[in-house]
């Protein structure tokens, strides 16, 4: 509906207001019409690909038509059960790797948990800006990276593929932006069996499965 169209419907609305009721859908009906015509000839002379254009929904709109669920609903094994099997790009596959080798023992909690940590560095502009970047900062260089899993010299092979497919709807939500509500933005962790020097210096902000979180303190410039 035009601008001009829904002014002159505000019009026609208001002039029946001053008539009396019995005449009221006569007139409404009337008028109506009228504007009804003028619309579709002015629909008609429009050609049949601009209209398309016209009315096509950008593509923030048709992402938004889609909403991912509420964290909490997400945050599931019910729900996670109901996803299909996803595949993605490279920053999807870096991401599930991490989870597998990281959490495919913990409960969806804890998976998230880890999922977080690593989009949380993404963000934090103190680590690599991908995923890929986070996961694999330090690889190549024996007990030295940020995942030892990538640098402990065992094989990185995927053995259970249902826990792959597990974790990679867990991938999936993060990355499609499900809201990160667990662990207050943390950005390292440990299992309970560790105790490294950071952790007496970072606050700890949230515990899930064999895992302490912790968000790394933000520096202060020195005056």
């Amino acid at each position: 509906m035009t601008h001009l169209f829904r002014t002159a419907v505000t019009a026609a609305i208001v002039a029946i207001t001053c008539t009396t009721s019995a005449a009221a859908d006569e007139v409404l009906a009337a008028r109506l019409g009228a504007l009804l015509g003028e619309e579709r000839e002015a629909l008609a002379m429009v050609p049949d690909t601009r209209l398309s254009a016209l009315t096509a929904l950008p593509e923030s709109a048709r992402r938004d038509a889609s909403p991912l669920p509420d964290g909490d609903t997400a945050v599931s094994e019910a729900f996670i059960s109901t996803m299909t099997a996803p595949s993605g790009g490279s920053e999807w596959q870096c991401l599930s790797e991490a989870l597998y080798h990281e959490a495919r023992g913990e409960d969806i909690m804890g998976v998230f948990a880890v999922g977080e940590v690593i989009m949380n560095r993404v963000d934090s502009g103190s680590y690599p800006n991908s995923i890929c970047g986070v996961v694999h900062q330090g690889t190549g260089r024996k007990y030295a990276c940020q995942f030892t899993w990538t640098c402990d010299g065992h094989s990185d092979a995927i053995g259970n593929r249902t826990a792959f497919s597990r974790v990679g709807k867990v991938a999936k939500l993060l990355i499609d932006g499900l809201p990160r509500r667990l662990t207050q933005g943390a950005t390292h962790y440990h299992t309970r069996a560790v105790n490294p020097s950071w952790a007496q210096r970072f606050p700890r902000v949230a515990s899930f499965g064999a895992h302490h979180f912790y968000r790394q303190p933000t520096r202060q410039a020195s005056r």
